[in-house]
């Protein structure tokens, strides 16, 4: 009996967990390469952004319907742009900027891809933002849905949470990391 009720209670809190503090994703595209792979498990905190605000840099987990997709879906992309930022591409040496400052994305941008092959000047809407693949020749992204009814833009309250870890396969665990702008800053 005490082991039924030990194991019931454990379950509830794994239940209770993944409602409010983690949750699991399985990535489906190579658009967030080389950070995430197809096929990645990725947890998400769902708690990342009670206390503190999304910021350029941060890898989300976003519910996309109404802004990438007419039916519901989750997406994971890298935040760019936040709310009142200017994001364009590209600068005369070939860097995207914000707000008109040239940024360098060799960390993260997949090797081999430009910070864009398709020429945009996007003002991020407060409570939005602008969001991009570390894939760009990969990924369907703000800058694919500029005509759509959300305007390529993402609402805040849709973002799910910060992806932080990935937890399979096993030769890929590692911990997600933000980056920052220093042009920014």
């Amino acid at each position: 009996m005490k082991v039924s009720l030990v194991a019931i209670v454990g379950i509830f809190l794994l239940w209770l967990c993944g409602l409010f503090v983690v949750q699991p994703f399985i990535i489906s595209s190579d658009s967030m390469q080389p950070a995430l792979k197809s096929g990645d498990r990725i947890l998400v905190n769902r708690t990342a952004y009670w206390s503190a605000r999304i910021a350029r840099g941060d890898l989300i987990v976003f519910e996309g319907q109404n802004s990438f997709s007419a039916e519901s879906g989750s997406f994971v992309k890298r935040v760019i742009g936040i709310g009142g930022d200017r994001i364009a591409c590209c600068t005369e040496a070939g860097h995207l900027s914000i707000n008109g400052a040239a940024v360098t994305e060799n960390s993260y941008l997949y090797p081999g891809d430009l910070p864009s092959e398709v020429p945009f000047d996007a003002l991020v809407p407060d409570e939005k933002l602008w969001v991009m693949g570390d894939h760009r020749s990969e990924s369907a992204d703000s800058r694919s849905h500029l005509g759509d009814p959300g305007g390529g833009f993402v609402l805040e309250s849709k973002v799910v949470g910060q992806a932080r870890f990935v937890i399979w396969p096993p030769t890929r665990w590692q911990p997600l990391d933000s980056y920052s702008f220093k042009e920014l800053n």
